[in-house]
C-alpha cells in the first residue's frame, strides 16, 4: 500500500477505536485514495466494469466501516484487510441481488443500485467465486483469507503476511495453492452446471 504514512494512519485508527470522532475526519483523506485504488483495481478487472462504479463500492464500504460498533484495527494493513472483506461482501450481496432480480424476486435495495443492469454471467461468476472461497475456508481458512486479501483487497504478499501474522513465503505458497484449488473448484462447478 503506497500513499499515506503508515504510522499516522495506524495512530488515527487507534484514536478512532478509542472513540475520537475527529480521528475519523483526519483518517478519511489519508485512506480514501488507497480505497479508491483498490476498488478501481477490482472493478476494472471485471467484465461489467462499466456498470459497477468504483465510487459506489467505496461509499458502501465506508458507510459500513463508519457504522461499525467498536471498530478496532491493529494497524494500517489490518484496516485494509477489513476493507477487502467488506468489498467482497458488498460485491457478493450486489451479485445476489442482481440474480434475484433476474429471477423475478422482489428487488433488494442496496446503495450500489446506482449501477446499471448487469448481465447474469458476471454475477454468476462472482457468486461462484464466493461459494468456492467459502468451501476453501472450510478446508483451509488461511488460504481463503489470503485470496480475499490479495484479490479483493489488492494487498501485496508482504501486507497480507502482516495482516495474517505469517511469513511472506507462507503467503506466496498459500496464494499459489489456493489459486490452483479455486480453479479446480470453479471448473468442477461449471461441469456440474452450477
Amino acid at each position: 500500500m503506497e500513499g499515506s504514512e503508515p504510522s499516522s494512519v495506524t495512530a488515527l485508527l487507534h484514536a478512532w477505536s478509542q472513540g475520537d470522532a475527529s480521528a475519523l475526519e483526519k483518517l478519511t483523506p489519508l485512506v480514501y485514495n488507497e480505497l479508491r485504488r483498490l476498488a478501481h483495481r477490482y472493478v476494472s478487472a471485471e467484465p461489467y466494469s462499466q456498470s459497477l462504479q468504483t465510487t459506489a463500492l467505496i461509499n458502501e464500504a465506508y458507510v459500513r466501516l463508519v457504522n461499525a460498533r467498536n471498530p478496532h484495527f491493529q494497524d494500517r494493513a489490518h484496516f485494509f484487510g477489513v476493507c477487502a472483506r467488506l468489498m467482497r461482501q458488498i460485491l457478493t450481496d450486489f451479485a445476489r441481488a442482481r440474480r434475484a432480480e433476474k429471477r423475478g424476486a422482489a428487488t433488494v435495495r442496496l446503495s450500489l443500485e446506482e449501477a446499471t443492469e448487469l448481465s447474469d454471467e458476471p454475477a454468476a461468476d462472482l457468486l461462484e467465486l464466493d461459494d468456492a472461497l467459502n468451501r476453501l475456508a472450510e478446508v483451509d481458512a488461511r488460504k481463503s483469507r489470503v485470496v480475499e486479501l490479495r484479490f479483493f483487497g489488492g494487498l501485496s504478499a508482504e501486507e497480507t503476511a502482516q495482516v495474517l501474522s505469517v511469513s511472506t513465503k507462507t503467503v506466496l505458497r498459500d496464494w499459489q495453492l489456493a489459486k490452483v484449488w479455486l480453479l479446480r473448484e470453479l471448473k468442477a462447478d461449471n461441469s456440474r452446471g452450477y
